[in-house]
C-alpha cells in the first residue's frame, strides 16, 4: 500500500480527533509551570497533524516517527502549510543524534503502542537525555478504564462513501492490553469497487503508579498527572491520563 493512502486511512479514523485540545493543553501547561515556548520534539508524531499546529504557534519543531510513510505525509503537509520541520525516522525508545529540547511531547495515546515494560522505561530514558535541564516531559495515555471497559469486546464503525471500517477490539496477551482488529474499505475511483484492508494494532496501558515510578527512576520530577484534557485529577471514570514532568 502507498504511503498516500495509508495515511488517508490513518487521518480518517483520526480526523474526529481533538487535535486543537492537545496544542492548548501544553500551553497552558508550560505557561503554568514558566517553560519557555522553543524547541518541541514531536515524538511518534505520526502523519503530522500536531507537529503543524506547533509550529504555526511559534514552537520550533522536531518530528519522529518509526514509519518511513507517515513522515513523507507529514513532510508534504508541513510544506503545504508552509512551516519548516525537520523529520527523522527513530524508535522513541532509542533516540540518536538529536539535540537538546525544552519541550518534550507524546501524544495521541502514542506511548500505549510499545508492547514490553522495558520500552517505556527506554523511553523515558531517552527523553530525559535530550531534554534541556528543567525541560518538560508532557505524554498521554489511555487510562485501565477505557482499555478494560471501553475497547475490549467492542465493536466500532463508520460508514461513508469514501471509506468505511469496521473497527474490533479484543483482549491482548498481557492484562490491560487489547488488540485492535480493523477491516477498511475504500473506494478505488478506477475500478468503481472497494478494496479491503486489513489492519492489526496493538495497545497496553499500566496503573498511573507505575508511570509515576518509571518517570521518577528515570530521573524526572512528576509536576502533575491530569485527566481528559483538563488539569483535574483523574477518577475512575477517566479515559485519558496526562502526565507532566520535569528534569531533574
Amino acid at each position: 500500500m502507498s504511503y498516500e493512502r495509508f495515511a488517508y486511512l490513518y487521518d480518517e479514523l483520526m480526523k474526529d480527533a481533538p487535535y486543537d485540545q492537545w496544542v492548548s493543553y501544553v500551553q497552558n501547561i508550560l505557561v503554568k509551570y514558566d517553560v519557555k515556548p522553543g524547541k518541541l520534539l514531536d515524538l511518534a508524531c505520526g502523519t503530522g497533524e500536531l507537529s503543524v499546529r506547533f509550529a504555526q504557534q511559534g514552537f520550533e519543531v522536531t518530528g519522529i516517527d518509526l514509519s518511513e510513510d507517515m513522515l513523507s505525509v507529514a513532510q508534504a503537509k508541513a510544506e503545504e502549510k508552509g512551516v519548516k520541520i525537520p523529520f527523522f525516522q527513530q524508535n522513541m525508545a532509542n533516540i540518536e543524534g538529536q539535540e537538546l529540547f525544552d519541550v518534550i511531547g507524546i501524544f495521541c495515546d502514542s506511548l500505549n503502542y510499545l508492547q514490553r515494560e522495558d520500552e517505556v522505561k527506554a523511553t523515558f530514558s531517552n527523553v530525559h537525555q535530550h531534554l534541556q535541564d528543567n525541560g518538560v516531559f508532557i505524554f498521554d495515555v489511555h487510562s485501565l478504564y477505557k482499555m478494560n471497559d471501553i475497547f475490549i469486546n467492542q465493536t466500532f464503525a463508520l460508514n461513508e462513501e469514501e471509506v468505511s471500517y469496521i473497527w474490533n477490539s479484543f483482549p491482548g496477551e498481557f492484562p490491560n492490553s487489547v488488540e485492535h482488529e480493523l477491516s477498511f474499505f475504500v473506494f478505488d475511483d478506477r475500478s468503481g469497487k472497494y478494496d479491503r484492508i486489513d489492519e492489526l494494532h496493538f495497545q497496553r496501558t499500566y496503573p498511573i503508579k507505575i508511570y509515576i515510578n518509571w518517570l521518577e527512576a528515570a530521573g524526572f520530577q512528576i509536576l502533575e498527572v491530569g485527566a481528559d484534557f483538563e488539569q483535574i485529577e483523574p477518577n475512575e471514570h477517566s479515559e485519558r491520563i496526562f502526565f507532566v514532568a520535569r528534569k531533574k
